[in-house]
């Protein structure tokens, strides 16, 4: 019966349906199947229940904060920073690519965002310097996974509404893990660079232009500092801190010059149909969470697990395999609304920390990112590549990132604590 629904929903999806018409599909008809008419009734209060949960104010937020930086000019001055820090490395411009990313992410939140951000800043450069076409796409493409592991992040905030757990233990969960993720996607440049003997990189910049540039990083951190400040010091809840961080982007984007009517409606149009979608898939998920729960699913499916005598790591390992099959298919929101109801209870009843599982969920289904056929952040930088190549060099190009995407997973797998040692300090 499982199986049945599952496939049914996955099914619905590859024909072209919206997740959320799949996954309420799957949750109604399930519902009625087992209750009867009577549980439409139900139904009801569980969509005004979700609609009017403080906690789920805190997503337009986020992404109303993107937006503004986004265009207000914001990213494109950190890239030109960066380049003139990161640019003498081995590899030069594509070390930017991430570290830009990486600085992005800590204010947007998004993926997919990141990734159209950076790309469109950087690939007129790096094709004008004549960099490799593919290694630039796999970077952004990979830089881009950034988005959904630094804080904040929206599917964090999807993840802990889902299990009822501490969104702001998650933000600082995702810190440690997301800077050395960083780090290992810059230290495989230039080894790669070194390897090829490749010698791209940029003209020094003087030292005194270079601190003059810093300049451009006051307004990311700073918005980065009010909202994981105000988290990690108890001063604010999730979306209390969403909304100071927007009151400091509107300030910095007042402050360069760039406030309008226009770029204030782009921002709150672009941020109302982005959040429309989520909220319009968390109502889904819940309904068909409705399901699962009175038709005690999970609860059999923990039973099941657990007589089978799997360990903890043994059930991770099993997961990693399936979430990247998944991924193949999936974008990561679907991934997570359709089988985190299912899995966390299992996770929970084997031990696993639930601050934990929530990073390994976040970095396997943004694995899910660069994975064809369905990756997304592939078809994102394909679409702004400047040329008219293949998508083929953007899946190439993103291969090398997955591969160290897994390594790192099995890392945190091996020192669980760059998960926990933070939250459980804050």
């Amino acid at each position: 019966m499982i199986a049945l629904g599952f496939g049914a929903m996955l099914a619905m999806m590859l024909l072209g349906l919206p997740i959320v018409t799949s996954m309420a599909a799957v949750g109604i008809v399930g519902g009625i199947a087992a209750y009867g008419a009577p549980f439409l009734d139900s139904i009801a209060p569980v969509v005004w229940g979700v609609q009017n949960d403080n906690l789920l104010t805190c997503i337009p937020l986020f992404v109303l904060l993107g937006e503004l930086l986004l265009r207000s000019g914001i990213a494109d001055r950190m890239y030109t920073t960066l380049a003139a820090w990161l640019g003498r490395l081995p590899g030069g411009l594509l070390h930017t690519n991430i570290g830009s990313s990486a600085l992005f992410a800590a204010t947007s939140g998004s993926s997919v965002a990141t990734a159209a951000t950076v790309g469109t800043v950087a690939l007129p450069s790096l094709q004008a310097r004549g960099y490799s076409m593919r290694s630039s796409l796999g970077s952004l493409a990979a830089g881009g996974t950034l988005g959904i592991l630094i804080p904040p992040s929206l599917n964090m905030i999807v993840y802990g509404s889902l299990t009822s757990n501490s969104i702001g233990k998650l933000f600082i969960a995702g810190i440690i893990p997301g800077i050395l993720l960083t780090l290992c996607f810059m230290l495989y440049i230039a080894g790669s660079a070194l390897w090829n003997k490749e010698t791209m990189r940029e003209e020094k910049v003087p030292l005194g232009e270079r601190i003059r540039l810093l300049r451009h990083f006051i307004p990311p951190a700073i918005v980065f500092g009010v909202v994981m400040g105000s988290l990690y010091l108890g001063i604010a809840t999730t979306t209390e801190s969403a909304a100071l961080g927007v009151m400091a982007a509107l300030f910095f984007v007042w402050q360069s010059g760039k406030m309008s009517w226009e770029l204030l409606r782009n921002c709150f149009i672009s941020s109302a149909r982005i959040s429309g979608m989520i909220l319009l898939i968390m109502v889904a998920a819940f309904i068909l969470n409705l399901t699962i729960s009175l038709t005690g699913v999970a609860e059999t499916m923990t039973k099941w697990v657990v007589g089978l005598g799997f360990s903890a790591t043994g059930l991770i390992l099993a997961l990693l395999v399936f979430y990247l099959i998944l991924g193949m298919f999936m974008d990561v929101l679907s991934m997570q609304v359709a089988t985190i109801p299912i899995t966390y209870p299992i996770a929970m009843a084997l031990g696993i920390d639930p601050i934990w599982y929530g990073i390994f969920i976040v970095l396997v289904c943004e694995l899910g990112m660069i994975t064809p056929p369905v990756g997304m952040n592939l078809f994102v930088v394909h679409g702004i590549r400047p040329d008219n190549g293949g998508i083929q060099d953007a899946i190439w190009g993103a291969v090398p990132y997955a591969v160290i995407m897994i390594l790192f997973t099995l890392l945190l797998m091996a020192v669980p604590g760059l998960a926990t040692w933070l939250p459980a300090h804050m």
